[in-house]
């Protein structure tokens, strides 16, 4: 599926927040005619886009018919800014959290304002060293545990994880941040890009930058930055492409 995250709290249901779960499980819910309940790859936060996710939900006595109609029903219930793009069927124990093998967000940052991209990139008036910030992104493919860039008191066991991609590359008016990695923590990516950032304003140097991701203390790191300029756009998973 995809959805435009500027009006939903997120994906995750929460309750007295409208969000893409919440209204994903209803309309299908209603389609099938049975209480269904979807468990998301990740959770974005409030005001995040996603381009390619994937939630699994066990469902009930459905004919063929009935899911080859699915996508068509399901759309037909959702809002504009959520789309179902496909269904597949997957062995009972698949799950779209823990089985995914890698992930990839973009970020996308615009210098001119734009009335076509709101909500849709973040507006930077600074002007950028991206040989500077990519530089620094490279450096993060050496390193293994994220925490100065994790949020504080989460639920992980761990916060180490592999980036095995990170860089910058230009367009009109603007840059997009790509960055991979099998696994990512809470605000992680918004974290980064704010450190990456302050590189790039000549506020802390390489070293600097080094120093803070060996302190593993949040504190040290960058403002996370605007939800409105990160996109999921990639989960791979092992048994289909």
């Amino acid at each position: 599926m995809a959805y435009d995250g500027s009006l939903y709290h997120g994906w995750q249901t929460q309750p007295n927040a409208i969000t893409v779960q919440e209204l994903l499980d209803k309309a299908m819910s209603v389609f099938f005619r049975q209480p269904i309940e979807t468990l998301g790859c990740g959770r974005t936060d409030a005001g995040v886009h996603a381009t390619d996710f994937y939630a699994h939900f066990d469902v009930e006595d459905v004919d063929e018919v009935k899911v080859l109609n699915a996508i068509t029903g399901i759309n037909a219930m959702l809002p504009y800014q959520i789309a179902a793009k496909r269904m597949i069927p997957v062995d009972p124990d698949a799950h779209a959290r823990f089985d995914a093998t890698a992930r990839a967000y973009k970020y996308y940052i615009h210098f001119e304002k734009d009335p076509f991209k709101i909500n849709r990139s973040w507006l930077v008036k600074d002007e950028l060293d991206v040989e500077a910030m990519n530089e620094a992104a490279a450096v993060l493919l050496n390193y293994t545990d994220f925490s100065c860039f994790s949020k504080s008191n989460t639920q992980t066991f761990t916060n180490n994880c592999k980036i095995t991609k990170a860089v910058f590359e230009e367009q009109e008016g603007g840059l997009v941040f790509t960055i991979q990695a099998d696994r990512f923590l809470r605000n992680m990516v918004r974290a980064i890009m704010g450190t990456l950032v302050s590189v790039g304003k000549k506020e802390i140097n390489l070293a600097a930058f080094k120093a803070i991701i060996e302190s593993k203390n949040r504190s040290k790191a960058g403002q996370s930055v605007p939800a409105c300029g990160l996109y999921l756009v990639k989960i791979e998973y092992p048994y289909f492409g």
